[in-house]
């Protein structure tokens, strides 16, 4: 049986590090003393629970959870940082791989958010590159969402295995 107590120990000394710090006023960390940083804590946890608890089923949701703690810590800091949802998607991707490396599933689903991640950060440059086709990829684009739909609905009702 996994060891369940983990998660809600990590959390619990990761707060009261946190609440003792800014209770203390402890000047070198006062940029961390925002809720990107208790997202943070809680993702760690997660993942803690996930690698050395072997539960890796909370590796997922603790690379989400540190993934977008440190996005809202990072994204105003450093200009090349994409603010833009494919941030967030290719946060997800990631977690899905790294869950995969350890559970041997997910890997569909990971390399499928890190297409639609890379689409969505780089679009610009890759209606750029197709040069003449703009116009016709500016078109489908703009239909990108129903076929994001058509795909979901294939994958809940037609397909079977």
């Amino acid at each position: 049986m996994k060891n369940q107590r983990i998660i809600p120990g990590m959390i619990l000394i990761g707060f009261g590090i946190y609440f003792y710090l800014q209770q203390e006023n402890v000047s070198l960390f006062n940029e961390f003393y925002t809720w990107p940083t208790l997202l943070i804590i809680v993702g760690a946890a997660f993942l803690v629970q996930g690698y050395w608890g072997k539960d890796y089923e909370a590796i997922f949701p603790g690379v989400i959870l540190v993934g977008f703690g440190v996005h809202f810590h990072v994204v105003n800091r450093f200009d090349l940082w994409p603010d833009h949802l494919g941030a967030f998607i290719l946060i997800i991707a990631l977690g899905f791989l790294l869950r995969y490396q350890k559970t041997g599933n997910g890997l569909f689903h990971g390399v499928l958010f890190l297409i639609l991640a890379g689409l969505l950060l780089f679009y610009d440059r890759i209606t750029g590159w197709l040069g003449l086709l703009e116009n016709g990829v500016a078109t489908a684009w703009r239909f990108w969402p129903a076929a994001l739909i058509l795909i979901g609905v294939y994958l809940l009702f037609i397909k079977k295995k």
